[in-house]
């Protein structure tokens, strides 16, 4: 009797565990896996034989977890079992309505929300980039040099970026040498969340280009911006603000060197979108009205495709367009500098 017993208390046991947790729809329907995450009206679990799986939370009609999970009520959380118990859910040793269950996460989500919310200096970094050369030989000898670089960061209460793109490219024709292409340009900038939607953003741009006259730009923004749109697959966010800047350019053919500075609102978006799980697009745009000099303006617009080959290899596509209404005499109102190629990427 005793053998007999244990062994339907172990079948009893090992059947219990071999459940894991179950969830069953209002119509009827059951997966069993467990349990990754719960956020929204959007309810993942992992099934062995399906993977992940999202239902609805609003259709779920009964939970029940056999290890506890990281469960959010209100401004607290606790980490319980859940059980269904008619229309109510046992969290632990509380008794809630499913409404009041904001957020459920596993162990191993928690540990990536921790660190969105509390990272470390160094901390989820995106970086990529890429170098791109090309050069012919003949009757025209010709080199051209682009290296774009980006640095991202974003947790749940910040975003900050960072640039670098710059372009050299020399020429020999008959002998005779010339520069025909050399500017730099880079800059950072800064989120800060207000609510889930608000925002305030700041920034600092830097600009050389040799065949535009221009010695240096520098612009220190700053204003509020609005998530228009944010999902899975991407997010667009509108910005508006103030901004300072100082431009020195050298002696053109027709004029000496000369520096000026003037107040400028902005405004514009920022624009991401995961068109694939490899390939992902980028885009930036910005118009400076100037305030001491009406009627003059300037416009930055900058676009990037990367399509993930490898683990760290990418092909990019880049794109940097700057437009000045009123740029040093004799020189043109616009440069652009676009590149393609390969690229790396690094992930922290």
């Amino acid at each position: 009797m005793r053998r007999a017993l244990f062994c339907t208390v172990m079948a009893v046991l090992v059947a219990a565990l071999a459940l894991g947790d179950q969830i069953t729809m209002k119509d009827g329907d059951r997966i069993t896996g467990s349990v990754v995450k719960k956020d929204g009206d959007a309810v993942t679990i992992k099934s062995k034989n399906f993977g992940e799986v999202k239902l609805k939370w609003s259709d779920v009609a009964q939970i029940s977890t056999d290890k506890p999970l990281n469960v959010v009520l209100g401004d607290q959380t606790v980490k319980a079992n859940i059980e269904s118990q008619g229309s109510h859910l046992q969290v632990g040793a509380q008794s809630v309505t499913p409404d009041e269950v904001t957020v459920i996460r596993n162990d191993d989500e928690q540990k990536i929300y921790e660190r969105f919310r509390h990272p470390g200096l160094l901390d989820l970094w995106v970086i990529s980039g890429s170098l791109n050369v090309a050069g012919a030989r003949g009757n025209a000898d010709t080199s051209t040099l682009i290296l774009p670089v980006n640095f991202v960061r974003v947790s749940n209460t910040s975003r900050t970026t960072a640039y670098f793109n710059t372009i050299r490219s020399t020429a020999t024709v008959a002998g005779v040498n010339a520069q025909t292409a050399q500017a730099v340009r880079g800059g950072w900038g800064y989120n800060r969340n207000l609510t889930k939607r608000i925002f305030l953003n700041g920034f600092n741009d830097y600009e050389y280009d040799k065949f535009q006259s221009l010695d240096l730009r520098t612009v220190l923004g700053a204003g509020a911006g609005y998530s228009v749109r944010k999902g899975e697959f991407g997010q667009l966010s509108a910005v508006a603000g103030i901004a300072w800047n100082r431009e020195a350019f050298g002696a053109s053919s027709s004029a000496g060197a000369f520096t000026r500075s003037s107040a400028q609102g902005y405004w514009g978006d920022d624009f991401s979108y995961k068109l694939s799980s490899r390939t992902s697009l980028t885009q930036a745009f910005r118009m400076f009205n100037n305030l001491s000099d009406s009627g003059n303006y300037r416009t930055n617009f900058d676009f990037g495709a990367t399509t993930r080959l490898v683990r760290w290899l990418n092909w990019n596509i880049d794109l940097s367009d700057r437009y000045l209404s009123n740029p040093a005499p004799s020189r043109k109102r616009n440069d652009m500098v676009y590149s393609t190629g390969f690229g790396f990427s690094f992930v922290r």
